[in-house]
């Protein structure tokens, strides 16, 4: 039987570390996080996305997940609830206006958020991202067996979680880098501008996007 979850859960790490690396709006999210504020926000945003992770799991865990996987009104709702914060952040970033020199020069453009700001913003790209819906909805019904005790299924929710803050943290630590940073501030606010396309382009592809 260990033998078993632990095939089961060799399987759930390789599918997992698959999907986290696959570019998205967790990715676009933490670099433009590392980029505009340094690697403190993005770490906490990274942290924020692998508690995102929960949402998905609790759902899972306590079967809404097969009420969502049956229902296209409430999945839609999930995937433009998702679109809509995305367009939001990219708006937001799209506004974005050219900062004095003076402040250029010692690397500080804007006003960074607060620990418990980043957090959240993570935690609603992932909590609200349809695709990891898609991710869990089907790693929960088809990889993990039903006979698997819910501990044990708790247990792999931890591991995602923790994996994806991990993960995250290591973008974070890359492009927060100061000499990465500074080569992507040499384009000063347009960075901050494609990045802010960027999302409202990954946004509109979700909500434009078929079941």
């Amino acid at each position: 039987m260990q033998e078993g979850f632990l095939l089961e859960f060799f399987t759930i790490a390789i599918v997992h570390l698959l999907a986290v690396a696959s570019p998205g709006p967790d990715f676009a999210i933490v670099v433009r996080q590392s980029v505009t504020f340094g690697r403190r926000t993005a770490l906490w945003t990274s942290l924020g996305v692998g508690l995102g992770i929960f949402v998905h799991v609790s759902y899972s865990l306590l079967g809404i997940g097969l009420l969502i996987s049956r229902s296209i009104v409430i999945f839609n709702m999930i995937k433009l609830g998702g679109a809509l914060y995305l367009i939001y952040l990219g708006a937001k970033s799209l506004r974005a206006s050219p900062q004095p020199a003076a402040t250029n020069r010692q690397g500080v453009a804007h006003t960074a958020p607060t620990p418990g700001q980043a957090i959240r913003t993570g935690f609603l790209t992932n909590g609200l991202n349809p695709k990891a819906t898609l991710f869990f909805l089907s790693l929960f019904s088809v990889v993990i067996s039903r006979e698997t005790p819910v501990l044990i299924q708790a247990g792999y929710g931890l591991y995602m979680a923790a994996a994806t803050a991990v993960w995250f943290s290591g973008i974070a630590m890359l492009f927060g880098h100061q000499r990465v940073r500074s080569g992507f501030q040499r384009l000063g606010h347009w960075f901050e501008r494609l990045m802010g396309a960027v999302l409202i382009g990954l946004g509109i592809r979700i909500a434009v996007s078929g079941n």
